[in-house]
């Protein structure tokens, strides 16, 4: 090939490779704070090492797990606000893995815009850090995608991928009974599920995302960027204590889907809802869209992000422990024969 000929290169078609080295260099410190025992390797190569055996697994069985933010995203993009949504990520894998009885152990994500903008990556990055030192995990490794015309300017999207580990023998869900006790762990707000509901209900009211929020302090779009809350150390800790039979996170679905998938067949469960005070944002958004409460019930997670199934003589004990951790815990029905979930009393 001739030298010195002024040809099209890979910048003119969009891609900008100095762009993204320089967004590796940015993160490899975000990243470097997430090392745990096992991690072996850092940020750069072809593939990601981690050390089972470092990490003190003497017979582990992996689980793995896949999820993105959603259209939640979309608030972050109109607002500006994208520190967030990398804690996010982390949360709707990891949640995920520890109701299987699993300790996440690393995790990778996939960012893909149409023009990369370090600056903007960089925030989203460091907030998926955030989220792995804040569950003990690490970020080992992830791919930056830029894909001129696949996205409009300033548009992103994220897909997170989590590895966590047991020891054989301990999986859940396991010895679900009759008569055992829901404890509800209380959610940080709306999570990452629901959005393209929540953000109709928001055209419908009016309100621009700089609006004062009218259920909360600050702008109505800071409120719905709350981060999905983080319920890895304390279910563990639960987990680890003894008596505790099975654990939902509740995500798209709401209660009335996602508990069921815990319970064995031939049992059910009725949920008391007038056990918890329902969050405003849910009362807001039931008020906007006159939503009936089995749509609310069956749609969002409505106050309460983790359930855990756990033995009756237990649920004092571990309902102090998950306090003690600084959860707000309440006791919110019973495993029951039949299938499917019930409810008593009223949302509110």
């Amino acid at each position: 090939m001739s030298e010195g000929r002024n040809g099209v290169t890979y910048a003119d078609a969009g891609v900008d490779i100095d762009a993204g080295n320089a967004l590796v260099e940015r993160i490899k410190p975000a990243a470097k704070r997430t090392n745990r025992p096992g991690t072996v390797s850092g940020l750069g190569g072809f593939g990601a090492l981690f050390d089972l055996k470092g990490a003190g697994y003497t017979d582990p069985i992996l689980v793995a797990a896949t999820d993105g933010v959603g259209t939640k995203l979309r608030i972050a993009i109109d607002t500006g606000h994208v520190g967030s949504v990398g804690i996010d990520l982390v949360a709707m894998c990891v949640n995920d893995l520890v109701c299987q009885g699993a300790e996440p152990l690393f995790f990778l994500d996939y960012f893909a815009t149409g023009k990369l903008e370090t600056e903007t990556a960089a925030q989203i990055i460091e907030g998926i850090a955030e989220g792995c030192v804040q569950t003990n995990c690490a970020l080992i490794g992830g791919e930056t995608a830029e894909m001129p015309g696949m996205y409009p300017a300033g548009d992103f999207d994220l897909a997170g991928f989590a590895v966590g580990a047991m020891e054989r023998g301990s999986d859940l869900p396991r010895d679900v009974a009759e008569g055992d006790v829901l404890l509800g762990l209380a959610s940080s707000g709306v999570h990452s599920n629901g959005y393209s509901l929540v953000r109709r209900l928001v055209g419908i009211s009016g309100l621009g995302w700089d609006a004062p929020c009218p259920f909360g302090e600050g702008s109505l779009g800071e409120n719905l960027l709350t981060p999905t809350k983080l319920y890895v150390r304390p279910a563990l800790a639960a987990v680890r204590a003894g008596g505790v039979h099975a654990l939902a996170h509740i995500t798209g679905g709401g209660l009335t889907e996602n508990l069921p998938r815990v319970l064995p067949e031939g049992l059910g469960a009725e949920i008391d809802l007038d056990s918890w005070t329902l969050p405003g944002v849910f009362g807001w958004m039931a008020g906007v869209g006159n939503i009936a409460e089995s749509e609310m019930l069956k749609t969002f997670n409505c106050g309460i992000g983790m359930i855990l199934v756990v033995a009756a003589d237990r649920a004092e004990a571990l309902a102090a422990l998950l306090a003690e951790a600084g959860e707000t815990v309440s006791t919110i029905g019973t495993v029951t024969k039949g299938q499917g979930v019930s409810y008593r009393g009223t949302l509110g």
